[in-house]
């Protein structure tokens, strides 16, 4: 059973790194002020699942809300591959 605890300060490099991860996401898209940028860490229990992976949700007005996965955790996403997770979601609305 996994416990959802953090040491001191945990919590805090995580938020940093989400920050600055939105950050890029922000600037690789060129997205206006008014969009919301999310990153979280999702991670599997089971072993098969292959570990930690990084979502960024991107919402922007009049668009409904675009996902993008990068298979591996927050602290150890390129910026390669950001981009290439990224791609679908630079075109117009529907252009996928």
């Amino acid at each position: 059973m996994r416990l959802f605890m953090r040491r001191r300060g945990e919590a805090d490099t995580g938020r940093d790194a989400a920050r600055a991860l939105a950050d890029r996401v922000r600037r690789l898209l060129d997205l206006e002020e008014e969009a919301t940028v999310s990153v979280s860490e999702i991670s599997c229990g089971d072993p098969a699942c292959g570990g930690a992976e990084t979502v960024v949700l991107v919402m922007r007005p009049g668009r409904r809300t675009e996902a993008a996965k990068v298979l591996c955790p927050m602290s150890e996403v390129t910026e390669d591959a950001l981009l290439a997770a990224l791609k679908p979601l630079s075109g117009p609305p529907g252009g996928r």
